[in-house]
């Protein structure tokens, strides 16, 4: 019986009549283990480093219930190798090596059905600057196609099962990316990264975002990262009246704030709290859920158990 085509197996595995369960933050749960991440390239560094340790972090959340792990490539690229003494060949390696490691931790958690999702993490990301989450970009449209194109390249040739085109914050590079996608053979999923109830990062309405992705024909869910968790609901509302029918999907951080002046986080979000909003996200529309920053394997744990009971 022939193998479904990459497209069709994401499509397969979006329409199901339960939501299916993303990872949570790669980099919270190296910490968590006794990683350190003082890098520029964040958790992309262990690439080269300790490369078990992602692996060993990938395996966790699979074994907590995840059953699409997004590789540990979101702030990695040339540029950012070069500081460390790496050439163009030897970074692009390291790039394909994220799909292997979550190829390698799906075989070690016995999960052969989990899809790896490429991490294409947004232009700011590898600034370091924080435009990431502020969409501030200072670059033209034509540097951001080249940078895009080279990143998706190389990863689309690690063969994973789709592109995670995560923590998009800017109206242009949203424009990119959707015509970048067109070309590329596997299936893709992006997803933005807003600042309140109704604006991507950069100030752009999401309802004059998301229509981008209408009916395309490699992207095939649209969602929300790295976003407070008390805005996702109303996001999802733009997104499901302005794309119709599209797979929607939503790993927001965990809603605790970062104290720079003590050091510290603040707030909290405990488990059970993480699992009851994943509820009223699934209950908004969401196909799939899980977490981005300081949501680990316990909450995606107990929002497993939480969505299965509902």
């Amino acid at each position: 019986m022939p193998q479904p085509c990459p497209v069709q197996r994401f499509d397969r595995w979006l329409h199901q009549p339960r939501p299916r369960i993303l990872d949570g933050g790669l980099a919270t749960q190296l910490e968590q283990a006794g990683e350190s991440l003082h890098d520029t390239l964040w958790s992309a560094a262990l690439l080269q480093e300790r490369p078990a340790a992602i692996r060993a972090a990938h395996q966790a959340y699979l074994e907590a219930g995840a059953e699409l792990l997004i590789t540990a490539s979101y702030q990695a690229s040339r540029a950012g190798f070069a500081r460390l003494g790496l050439n163009a060949s030897e970074a692009d390696a390291l790039l394909q090596r994220s799909v292997q490691l979550a190829r390698e931790a799906c075989v070690a958690a016995g999960a052969p059905d989990a899809l790896v999702a490429a991490s294409v993490g947004p232009w700011g990301a590898v600034q370091h600057d924080g435009s990431e989450y502020s969409g501030r970009y200072a670059v033209s449209r034509e540097a951001l196609t080249a940078f895009h194109a080279q990143r998706l390249g190389v990863l689309a040739a690690a063969k994973p099962d789709l592109m995670a085109c995560e923590t998009i914050p800017n109206v242009q590079e949203a424009r990119v990316l959707a015509e970048l996608l067109q070309d590329l053979e596997l299936p893709a999923f992006v997803s933005f990264c807003c600042r309140d109830n109704t604006h991507l990062s950069d100030g752009t309405p999401l309802a004059e975002v998301a229509p981008l992705f209408h009916e395309h024909a490699r992207v095939r869910a649209l969602g929300i990262n790295c976003t407070a968790p008390q805005h996702v609901p109303a996001l999802l509302r733009i997104m499901r009246d302005t794309v119709p029918g599209m797979p929607l999907l939503v790993y927001p951080n965990s809603g605790e704030r970062y104290d720079a002046a003590a050091n510290r986080w603040c707030g909290t979000a405990t488990a059970t709290e993480v699992a009851a909003a994943a509820q009223d996200w699934h209950h908004a529309g969401a196909h799939a859920i899980g977490g981005c920053c300081r949501v680990g394997p316990e909450h995606i744990r107990a929002l497993r158990r939480a969505l299965k009971e509902s």
